[in-house]
């Protein structure tokens, strides 16, 4: 919470011309809910929090309710939220508006509802500072931006070859720019942006920071960006692969972690590649984990359709120093800029719950000092080199299940729940009939 009192807070936004305070949170899936909350009343809402039914995280994108324990099973409970006031900001596109990140507790216990996904990421956290260290995340986002098409949508500016380009050549409304400017005031540490490699797709660029501060500013950002967008008469997604003749958009998570004193201990200049013993033990630990982290960093089942060869989406086990090919990169910079670069996940997944994974798997590997394989050498993609990851989402979540380490440092209660949840999306995909099935079997069969 702010050291400042709610009352100074109160007074200080009215003298801003702020009148509500948004209050939001992630859901399982990484979607922000929240409520607005009137600038008067916000003195109560900080001491009581306020209601929402646990069941908002078990609510699909489609609006139904999966039966996870501790939802329909005890007749659709509250959760208590409150409001971080460390965390408010004023919304530059929303006049009046100020917004905060809350906290998700069970209202029977007080304590932190174990399926919240911020919770999960400072569990996670807490298990790595056992160790005295502090993990440290700079997160890289990709998305589409679309535009109407009729009824449907269509790839904003959609032109091929524009990867790393600015200004009006592949974006004629300035989206970047503007963008730029607005989450600039919003504080999450935005630096940079361009175009990527698909028509209509683009990135920008994260700092980094502590892992739960870095996985509040993934969240405040892609939450952000569809706002923006829609503003625009546009939409954003983060969907993993959204078209067929295009690549996908990953999510990239460059770690490292830091002592009591701020040095980067997976440096070591006169270990070989210049990697600390702990740096090894941290890459051996994401090399073990990696199918498990499936789950979380490749959520949906739309994931999978990302992969493949010659794709830069990394489908095997493996890891490389500065090779784009392997599922974790080793960056060239050393000393204080030392990390890995985990490429296996993609823009739609939650970010408390790819880092908070990553944060477990890099501790179980540190603590339990996992020698990693040898590094990949050339171009990747080679089956005879590495083994295979889940490569379909029910795959992913047995080996999910089947990890106990991992599933212990995140929550064995949150694990359960996120199971439930999305097995019900996989049981609920295959009653579905696509268009794929449609257009291949209906006129000849």
């Amino acid at each position: 919470m702010s050291a400042e009192s709610v009352e100074r807070i109160v007074e200080r936004l009215a003298e801003q011309g702020i009148d509500v305070v948004r209050v939001g949170y992630p859901d399982l899936i990484g979607t922000e809910r929240g409520k607005d909350v009137l600038l008067e009343r916000l003195p109560e809402v900080a001491e009581s929090g306020v209601a929402f039914c646990r069941a908002v995280y078990h609510t699909t994108p489609r609006g139904d309710t999966v039966a996870v324990p501790g939802g329909l099973d005890l007749g659709l409970p509250d959760v208590c939220v409150r409001p971080d006031l460390s965390t408010l900001v004023e919304l530059p596109w929303e006049p009046g508006v100020a917004h905060c990140l809350g906290d998700a507790y069970d209202p029977a216990t007080g304590l932190p509802l174990a399926e919240s996904p911020r919770s999960v990421t400072r569990a996670a956290a807490a298990r790595l500072a056992e160790l005295g260290l502090t993990g440290v995340v700079g997160p890289e986002l990709e998305y589409f931006l679309l535009e109407p098409d009729g009824a449907g949508w269509k790839r904003y500016d959609d032109a091929p070859g524009n990867v790393y380009v600015t200004g009006r050549k592949g974006d004629r409304g300035s989206h970047v720019l503007r963008g730029l400017r607005a989450l600039r005031k919003l504080d999450i540490g935005v630096t940079m942006g361009n175009h990527e490699y698909s028509g209509g797709q683009f990135e920008i660029n994260l700092h980094h920071s502590e892992a739960t501060d870095a996985a509040d500013r993934a969240f405040r950002f892609k939450s952000a960006i569809k706002e923006l967008a829609r503003h625009d008469g546009l939409m954003a997604t983060f969907m993993a692969k959204p078209f067929n003749d295009e690549g996908g958009s990953g999510f990239h998570a460059h770690i490292s972690c830091v002592d009591g004193e701020g040095r980067n201990v997976f440096a070591d200049p006169a270990a070989p590649y210049g990697l600390s013993a702990t740096a090894m033990h941290a890459i051996g630990g994401v090399h073990a984990h990696a199918s498990a982290l499936a789950a979380l960093l490749n959520p949906t089942i739309n994931s999978y359709k990302r992969f493949g060869p010659d794709t830069l989406a990394p489908w095997l086990n493996d890891w490389g120093l500065d090779n784009r090919s392997a599922m974790l990169r080793i960056p060239p910079e050393r000393g204080a800029g030392t990390r890995l670069e985990v490429r296996l996940g993609d823009a739609s997944a939650n970010p408390y719950l790819g880092i908070a994974g990553l944060l477990a798997a890099v501790y179980l590997g540190i603590r339990d000092r996992v020698e990693p394989p040898a590094p990949l050498e050339g171009y990747g993609y080679d089956t005879a080199k590495a083994a295979v990851l889940p490569m379909s989402l029910p795959v992913a979540l047995d080996a999910f299940e089947a990890d106990g380490e991992l599933t212990e440092v995140l929550g064995k209660e949150f694990a359960a729940s996120y199971l439930a949840y999305k097995r019900d999306e996989v049981e609920r995909f295959s009653r579905s009939v696509t268009d794929w099935e449609f257009r291949e079997y209906a006129y000849h069969l």
